[in-house]
């Protein structure tokens, strides 16, 4: 079921979720007075979720200079998560979301048309989130070319 995804100014959503770095679940309350990046992108080791990725990488020193911490989430499981950051040596947690429901909660759960073929999925979002916890920024639709600068630029603008 799609959801509208939360306004800028209002409370994240909560969640808790396994990930590939932690056999304890990841919180979002774990992050408190800190700005979390939050990023939903629709599967492991595909071409666009791989270059969103590894931009996030490739940018991470920056962001955790800037106070922020980097979060990516999809609908695949823990394994798969794991084999993914260690493939492309992601140094952030990745977190199973595979009943979707956490990116129901943020409205990143939509439907989408693959040539006439209409099916439920990830819609490729950012989420930058205050460290008050309410999200100060919405990345839609994300083209992932210049996506981790963008959002990088944003973090930087609110520290």
């Amino acid at each position: 079921m799609a959801t509208e995804r939360p306004a800028e100014g209002q409370p994240a959503p909560v969640f808790s979720l396994s990930t590939h770095t932690s056999d304890t679940p990841v919180s979002l309350s774990d992050f408190a007075g800190r700005i979390v990046v939050l990023y939903f992108y629709p599967a492991d080791d595909t071409p666009g979720c791989t270059t969103e990725s590894c931009a996030f990488r490739d940018l991470s020193a920056e962001y955790d200079a800037a106070g922020a911490v980097i979060l990516g989430i999809s609908p695949d499981d823990v394994a798969s998560h794991r084999a993914f950051a260690e493939k492309y040596k992601l140094p952030f947690p990745l977190l199973a979301d595979p009943d979707h429901a956490v990116a129901e909660s943020y409205g990143a759960w939509k439907e989408k048309n693959n040539y006439g073929r209409k099916y439920m999925g990830i819609e490729r979002t950012t989420f930058v989130i205050g460290k008050d916890g309410n999200i100060a920024k919405v990345f839609g639709r994300v083209r992932v070319d210049g996506h981790g600068d963008a959002v990088l630029n944003f973090v930087k603008g609110i520290v």
